[in-house]
């Protein structure tokens, strides 16, 4: 691994001695790009959102060349931006939940209106003709706000009780202003302007939107694959393919007779010959026969009592604001979205996890491994989305990779792109770019390639890696995540996330010729720290997987993985019990002791770690590399630092963990991830009341015992002053194989 030292010199504000519990003027949200860059349409002005420090900056472009113009306040962590006209620019506040309406033409440039939409906002785009003749404007929010219920909304379409508990309600909203009368005939400017309608859409947490002019695409971020998990007290006992009855239920696509296929595939143990725990399984929905199936191909559909829809990409009429179609398979987590200007073909960036197959480490003792192949970085093509057969096409980036060769061989990962985000296609549709956070590379493809499936095709035998490349531009400053492409200055603008920035890129020579730095308030070890969450060139040996394949901006990609490692030892559970197990535990795994091989576990938000001690589900990385925390003290630092092993043996670097660079990095990594924080509830009032359900239901979780030993408290402790938010670190016996350490209650 490399080390970041270019980035330190940007200063911290304010420095105070100790890691996890330093206190800076600075709370980091880790809020992810998604259309920092735009250009007005007369191209004289670029526009670019300077995320940390909640503001639009403006430049002026002339020959290619930017020169600082303007810098406007606007809302909390502004990660999208787009221009109604010269004179008129939009901004997107993710954590304000709400969009800043600027007037650029004006000295200075001044924030002149405020609309307040639903949680998180993430896109927005211009498109449509609305019945006051101006332009709709849509914003991608999830369904789950206090500003839905606003009184000044509540006429408009969509408006109201959010039905967080109701089944079958959508979560991804798209809220749509009426350009020429953001208050819907309303006399007087209301607070935070009227919707002219809300849509909801059955996913959730959308991002990317992209219009064509009359039709709008919205894209949904965690969009999912299809899998699941069967419990384990679903899966036959033992090992094998002995088949058990279950409950005696068939269900649709079910073996007759309401039978399992058998036990987990094993292995019996781990490499040391100590007996696994029984654990569950993970399994994926197989279209062509309507089962469930695990990695072996096992029936598993009498285990699944539900249907598991998948539609990623929602086609909306930008007129009529009516949902028109919905697009499955097209990827797990979807970025952003970008249309072809020649032949209307819709182009999705987006990651495809490989969460069916089980384990990290080598896979020597298991016979699999995830390792190094976690999310495969794709831009999938929609063809003819508005015909009567639209055809959906996964392309995958790196097909010059072997996930079986591990580590990847030397010079691959020079060919690799990581997490694409933003694209840029050439106004005759020939050349598509796209920018890869995890590479600091812009790739550059042909798109009749693409759509073709023709990348890389000439990579074969004769291909050296040490003297051939897939095009890609590379890009100072790392990160880069949003593309503004220039073709009257022949130039492409880049912004790198990294050292919060702009690139110039000359696309005559194919190269970077300048770059232009935003002001940062974030302090150094978060600034030098970032990288090791995203960069797949620096943490892996084949430039494609990194920490973000699951963690997707710090937090989580709403998926279980079984990431058990069965070539690893039992080490030893220090962490203290509410409820304290007498003996072994079902399946023979001993209370005290982790066991390698754990089973399905949910991915969980790498936000809000601090305070809560060790981490994992189990909170098995109290013991690892680093030390062992005995007497158990929560040391979130070290138990972060204890992931070190994850970069070879789940990441697939090629640094053991005995590096001592790399040992300086991993804790440079953990005094960044320490400081990442959860935003806001996006359900409680803004004015911190509570209804009277929320009210009841607070009295209950620190009221009466209500399982027997404990309040809700006594094990999901809050106590916001000590940093507790659901839990003080503690493990408790919960009659499962395994001991499980208490969650925190925000990952809900």
């Amino acid at each position: 691994m490399k080390p970041f030292l270019a980035l330190l010199s940007l200063a911290a504000l304010l420095f105070l001695p100790g890691r996890a519990l330093a206190q800076t003027s600075f709370i980091t949200f880790e809020s992810g790009p998604v259309r920092p860059l735009a250009l007005s349409p007369n191209g004289e002005r670029l526009f670019a959102v300077n995320t940390p420090d909640n503001r639009l900056e403006i430049f002026e472009v002339s020959g290619g060349a930017l020169t600082a113009l303007a810098s406007v306040p606007v809302g909390m962590e502004p990660v999208a931006v787009a221009a109604l006209s010269d004179t008129e620019v939009w901004v997107v506040n993710h954590l304000s939940d709400s969009i800043s309406v600027i007037d650029v033409g004006s000295s200075p440039a001044r924030v002149v209106r405020t609309l307040l939409v639903d949680d998180e906002p993430r896109d927005i785009v211009f498109a449509g003709t609305s019945q006051t003749a101006g332009t709709h404007a849509f914003v991608t929010t999830a369904r789950r706000g206090q500003h839905r219920t606003h009184p000044s909304i509540s006429a408009a379409p969509g408006a109201g009780d959010p039905q967080l508990t109701t089944a079958g309600v959508g979560r991804a909203e798209v809220w749509v202003f009426d350009t020429n009368d953001l208050d819907q005939g309303a006399l007087n400017a209301t607070l935070g302007g009227v919707p002219e309608k809300i849509i909801t859409l059955f996913g959730d947490t959308p991002r990317a939107l992209a219009t064509d002019g009359t039709t709008v695409y919205v894209g949904i971020l965690n969009s999912g694959n299809q899998t699941t998990t069967v419990s384990e007290g679903t899966v036959c006992n033992g090992f094998g393919l002995s088949t058990c009855s279950g409950d005696g239920i068939t269900s649709p696509a079910g073996i007759p007779g309401g039978l399992l296929p058998g036990g987990n595939p094993g292995p019996i143990d781990n490499f040391e010959g100590v007996a696994a725990p029984e654990v569950g399984l993970i399994v994926k929905f197989d279209a062509a026969s309507g089962e469930w199936q695990d990695e072996g191909g096992r029936n598993w559909s009498n285990g699944v009592r539900f249907s598991l829809p998948d539609q990623d990409v929602f086609a909306v009429d930008a007129t009529t604001l009516l949902e028109t179609a919905s697009f499955a398979g097209v990827g797990t987590t979807l970025f952003n979205i970008a249309i072809n200007p020649d032949n209307g073909n819709v182009y999705v960036s987006n990651t495809n996890s490989e969460n069916l197959t089980r384990f990290e480490g080598p896979g020597s003792h298991g016979g699999s491994t995830v390792q190094g192949n976690l999310a495969q970085a794709r831009v999938t093509v929609i063809t003819d989305p508005g015909g009567v057969s639209p055809v959906v096409k996964p392309r995958h980036l790196n097909k010059h990779l072997n996930y079986s060769v591990l580590p990847a061989p030397v010079g691959k990962k020079n060919h690799s792109l990581a997490t694409p985000l933003e694209m840029a296609i050439s106004s005759d549709g020939a050349t598509m770019y796209v920018a890869a956070f995890g590479s600091s590379k812009v790739g550059v493809f042909d798109t009749a390639d693409l759509e073709n499936d023709a990348l890389f095709d000439d990579v074969g035998p004769e291909f050296d890696p040490e003297t051939e490349s897939a095009n890609y531009i590379s890009v100072s400053g790392g990160g880069p995540g949003g593309l503004v492409l220039d073709e009257a200055q022949n130039r492409l603008y880049v912004f790198t996330r990294f050292n919060n920035s702009v690139a110039v890129v000359d696309l005559g020579t194919g190269s970077e010729s300048a770059s232009h730095s935003l002001f940062n308030p974030e302090p150094t070890d978060v600034i030098q720290g970032r990288p090791f969450l995203y960069d797949a060139f620096d943490t892996s040996s084949n430039g494609e997987a990194s920490c973000a394949s699951c963690h997707i901006f710090g937090d989580k990609d709403e998926l279980a993985w079984d990431l058990g490692n069965p070539d690893d030892v039992v080490s030893d559970d220090p962490i203290p019990r509410t409820i304290a197990a007498i003996g072994d535990v079902n399946g023979g795994a001993a209370a005290n002791e982790f066991h390698p091989m754990k089973g399905p576990m949910t991915t969980q938000t790498l936000k809000g770690l601090v305070n809560h001690g060790a981490m994992h589900w189990r909170g098995d990385r109290a013991d690892g590399f680093f030390g062992f925390d005995d007497p158990y003290t929560g040391d979130a630092d070290l138990s972060f630092r204890n992931f070190i092993v994850a970069f070879e043996g789940l990441v697939g670097g090629d640094t053991p963990a005995t590096d001592l660079q790399l040992q300086a990095e991993v804790q440079m990594f953990s005094d960044f991830a320490l400081q990442m924080t959860l935003p806001p509830n996006p359900v409680r009032a803004l004015d911190n009341s509570l209804t009277t359900g929320q009210q009841d239901a607070r009295t209950f979780f620190f009221g009466p015992i209500s399982d027997g030993v404990f309040n809700c408290d006594g094990c999901h402790e809050l106590t916001p002053s000590d940093g507790f938010f659901g839990t003080g670190g503690l493990s408790s016996f919960e009659n499962e194989p395994q001991m499980l350490k208490i969650a925190h209650l925000r990952n809900l």
